[in-house]
């Protein structure tokens, strides 16, 4: 039995949950909907107690009932929940189905030989998401779009970043191939977590790309509207906060555990708050 959508964000810790805690309850709801549609969606293909091909078919049969929720008609309350979500805010299907696509990468690709390559996947499982907030969320401008695109691109790059040794472990590599060869780190020094001055300007390289997609987004955004993105910007303070940290640490993720703190989180949070609910109110 699936849990409420306010249960497995809250209970995920994600930052998330912490940047959209403070938006009207009618679009926290709508938030906590859409959050849990997407970790249920990630549960599938990270589960590690079962096959691939039963992966396949467990992605292919919540496909099938995302879509019988359209009508309220899932087996799934989560997903008639999500139905009426996106009827409601007036959602648009694509990104929703464009998400299980990148899924569906995870469980089809565990390298990626360009960077061309990495940012389609990276829209498909980030940036939908942003796709699908904003339109909660309430924008003016058309540019808000590519705002969302550009944003869900830096957060996945950074979770990349900050997840390198864990992914190895699980035999992933998500750094782009072409990135690799390019500064003479191979597969095996990284699988053997080397951490020399070669991985150090692959991750120099690496965070200042994700940086420049930070700082596309913030030229899609206009003023109007980031009051009501506030919970945006909370979650775009808290990533930067995570890249920088990768930075300070000299980029060893190998041995140095990269997180922002609850406590950061909150404060980030509330702060993001106050000034775009607030101050440009």
């Amino acid at each position: 039995m699936i849990n409420s959508a306010k249960q497995i964000a809250k209970k995920s810790k994600s930052s998330f949950y912490y940047a959209f805690k403070l938006l009207p309850p009618e679009k926290r709801d709508a938030m906590n909907t859409v959050y849990a549609f997407c970790r249920k969606t990630d549960d599938i293909v990270d589960d590690n107690n079962t096959t691939l091909d039963i992966k396949f078919e467990k992605l292919r049969k919540w496909r099938i009932e995302f879509e019988k929720a359209f009508r309220g008609h899932s087996e799934y309350s989560l997903l008639n929940k999500l139905g009426t979500t996106i009827s409601r805010f007036d959602i648009p299907l694509d990104p929703f189905f464009e998400l299980i696509r990148g899924m569906e990468m995870d469980l089809q690709k565990n390298r990626y030989l360009t960077f061309d390559d990495l940012s389609l996947y990276c829209y498909r499982v980030a940036s939908t998401v942003g796709l699908i907030c904003i339109e909660i969320f309430g924008y003016k401008h058309k540019s808000t779009k590519e705002y969302a695109i550009n944003l869900g691109i830096a957060f996945q790059l950074t979770n990349i970043l900050r997840d390198i040794k864990k992914d190895a472990e699980e035999g992933r590599i998500y750094l782009p191939q072409e990135d690799l060869a390019l500064f003479n780190y191979p597969e095996k020094a990284l699988f053997e977590k080397t951490y020399n001055s070669n991985f150090k300007e692959l991750m120099k390289y690496e965070t200042e790309r994700a940086k420049e997609y930070f700082d596309k987004a913030n030229q899609s955004l206009q003023l109007e509207d980031k009051p009501a993105l506030f919970a945006a910007r909370a979650m775009q303070r808290i990533y930067s906060r995570m890249l920088n940290k990768i930075v300070d640490a000299e980029y060893n993720i190998y041995e140095k555990d990269i997180s922002v703190s609850l406590f950061e989180k909150l404060g980030i949070s509330l702060g993001a708050w106050a000034k775009y609910s607030l101050v440009y109110s």
